[in-house]
Order: structure tokens, then C-alpha cells, then sequence
């Protein structure tokens, strides 16, 4: 889950859609737990916020039941006001029926007041109102409420139903308002030979941003012995990859160190879909996210020449064998191309000439950053 954009505001992850499936599935249990044996509850869904929930906890419900929804409003952005206007009501014949109010939040009250007022002259045999979530903080009607999915703090939320100004319903986990990031965070990637490392520290110095190399984080860490150092050679000495959760908390050490940074150029990482949603996890945790995934491309054949030519010179014997360039741009693109389709979902993928001068391809780079 990442940090996420409606309108003007920033949300950032709060509940897992894994948990709000819990939350429903426990709420339809304690309602059908209560109910008479053999008795058909009347569900009345308060939309719009609701359609989400009352479809999920009505496929959780274990018996029989009937479903109708009113239509009330009462947010204007993101402020729940005093005044609820009712615009669809309840034409059916409820006399001594037991009726479930699904609401998806209760806070004020104020939307809860008015369903009572509805209520009050259908001869019902019972009202009960389930709510998937609780601002305590903020209630302010001595009104009872029998089923409560999960209190939670007086923040305005989105996602599974909930909106703001229209958008976010269609989120399948809760979003919580939040700052607007103050971090820039960069993915730099680019085939062997484009001149990525050249890139990422004129980048760095000029958007006064920490550059996080994989390969210099597992250097440092296996020269002095740390304690991630010393796991990832055991690995290592094996024969075998490190495991991902060693690379990344190889990284969250690293990021805890500049807990001030601006931002991060991450550079060789991540390599893996799993790497990425990781990162995303890590970074969500701060109310910060990945800007952008940005590529150097550069054709192959031009930049196997170019390696051949630095071999000469380099005294790398990487760069001296042709087969051996070719299975690493191999390797490169198989990795790449999964990333690329991963951050192209996310719309943050931003291909990069990298043809050209040093000069050319920074201005071509700054462009980028300056959008993100």
C-alpha cells in the first residue's frame, strides 16, 4: 500500500483490506449470532459510503435476508456537518420486523439521528445499527449502537466506499489524511554502461538527495562484519542469493541513518516485484512513497561497445568478454521488465534517453525529478 493522491490531499495507508474482511466477516457473525432462530433481518444500507460494505457483509451474513438502502448526505469535503438531508427514504412495509442499520462510519451522530427519526414511525420490531467503524471522540447523540466493526481516531479516511469530493471509494484498503510528503524518492535504473552511477551523483548534489547503492550497502555491512553483513555472507558463501528480507533491512538501516534526508536515489534495489512492494511497505510506514521509477535507455549493441571499449582500461574482465556483457544485459531486462510493468501500474515509470553527453542526459534526468 502506498501513500495516495485524491484532489489536493494525501492519504496514507491505514487499514488493510485483509483486516477490513475480518472486521465485516466478525461483524455478520455477532448480527446473526443475535437474531431469533429461523427470523429474516430487514438490512437498510446508508449510501453511498456504505454500497461496499453492505455488499460484503450481506455475502457474510449466514441466512436469509432482505435488502434496501436510503440515501442520505452529510459531508461537505472532508468536514461531516450538522445538517443530513434525506433524498431517498424506505417505502417498504417494516411492521414488526427486526431491521439492521449498515452504516460504513459513525461520528458525529448526526447521519444516526436522522435514521432513528426515519425509523421512528415504521413500526419496527427493533432497530440495531452495525457500523464498520467509530469516531468515539467525536459522537455527540445519546443514541445506542449495537454492533461496532473498530473505533478509530477522529482523522478523515478513504477507501472502501468512503470518499473524498467523489474519489477513493474504489480503494480496496481505508486511507488516512495525512501530510503531504516532504521526500523526493527515486528508483535509478539503467543497463551496464549507461552511466547510471555517474547520474546518481550529479542527482544527488543537485537535489541534495542520499544516494543508497545496493552494492555499497552490502560492502559496508560485510567489511564491518555487521550483523546483516555477516548473514548475507553466509548466504553469499554458499552459493546462495540473500534472501530479500536481508537486502531490505539492509536498506531500512540505511534510510534510518539520513532520517532527515530530502529523499533517496535508490540505486540496484529493488530488483524483485517482491523488493518493490516491500519498499512501498517500508516507505508507507513514514507517509512516503516511491516518486518514480526512472530508466536510462539505451540501446544494447551501443552499449556493448561501449563496455568492450572501457575494458580495454577499466582492468574490470567483465567488460573484456562479449558473451559475458550480453548475459548481463540478460539478466538486466528480464529483472527490468517485470519492474517496469510494476511501476507503469503505479503510473510513476519514466523511460530516459540516456544517449548523449553527461550534460545531456542530467538535463534529461532533472526534468524528470522536477515533475515528481
Amino acid at each position: 500500500m502506498n501513500t495516495i493522491k485524491l484532489h489536493d490531499l494525501y492519504f496514507k495507508p491505514f487499514i488493510s483490506k485483509e483486516e477490513i474482511a475480518r472486521i465485516v466477516k466478525s461483524l455478520a457473525k455477532q448480527v446473526k449470532e443475535d437474531l431469533p432462530k429461523d427470523e429474516i433481518p430487514f438490512f437498510v444500507g446508508i449510501l453511498n459510503g456504505c454500497f461496499l460494505f453492505a455488499a460484503d457483509f450481506i455475502r457474510e451474513f449466514n441466512g436469509n435476508c432482505e435488502v434496501s438502502f436510503v440515501k442520505l448526505a452529510s459531508y461537505e469535503g472532508t468536514t461531516s456537518t450538522a445538517n443530513v438531508k434525506q433524498l431517498v427514504g424506505i417505502n417498504e412495509d417494516l411492521t414488526g420486523r427486526t431491521v439492521i442499520i449498515l452504516e460504513d462510519i459513525v461520528d458525529t451522530g448526526a447521519t444516526l439521528q436522522e435514521i432513528y427519526n426515519i425509523f421512528r414511525d415504521k413500526k419496527v420490531k427493533q432497530l440495531k445499527v452495525a457500523t464498520l467503524f467509530f469516531k468515539p471522540e467525536v459522537f455527540k447523540k445519546e443514541l445506542p449502537i449495537a454492533y461496532i466493526g473498530k473505533s478509530i481516531e477522529d482523522k478523515f479516511i478513504v477507501g472502501y466506499g468512503l470518499d473524498y469530493d467523489g474519489l477513493g471509494r474504489n480503494k480496496a484498503a481505508i486511507y488516512q489524511l495525512t501530510a503531504p510528503p516532504k521526500m523526493k524518492n527515486i528508483v535509478l535504473f539503467g543497463p551496464p554502461g549507461a552511466g547510471k552511477g555517474t547520474q546518481a551523483t550529479l542527482l544527488k548534489e543537485k537535489y541534495d538527495l542520499v544516494h543508497i547503492s545496493t552494492g555499497d550497502v552490502f560492502r559496508y555491512n560485510i567489511k564491518n562484519k555487521t550483523e546483516l553483513g555477516v548473514l548475507a555472507k553466509t548466504y553469499m558463501d554458499d552459493g546462495n542469493l540473500v534472501p530479500d528480507e536481508v537486502t531490505i533491512n539492509m536498506l531500512k538501516a540505511e534510510v534510518e541513518k539520513n532520517a532527515n534526508a530530502n529523499g533517496f536515489i535508490f540505486d540496484g534495489f529493488p530488483r524483485t516485484e517482491s523488493q518493490a512492494i516491500a519498499l512501498d511497505a517500508f516507505l508507507a510506514e513514514k507517509g512516503a512513497k516511491i516518486n518514480g521509477m526512472v530508466a536510462l535507455e539505451v540501446s544494447e549493441d551501443l552499449l556493448v561497445q561501449r563496455l568492450l571499449e572501457r575494458g580495454k582500461t577499466s582492468g574490470r574482465t567483465d567488460d573484456t568478454d562479449e558473451e559475458k556483457i550480453r548475459n548481463r544485459f540478460n539478466e538486466y531486462n528480464t529483472k527490468t521488465a517485470i519492474l517496469k510493468e510494476f511501476y507503469q501500474e503505479q503510473g510513476t515509470y519514466y523511460g530516459v534517453n540516456g544517449v548523449g553527453s553527461i550534460e545531456d542526459i542530467t538535463d534529461s534526468l532533472s526534468a524528470v525529478f522536477d515533475t515528481l
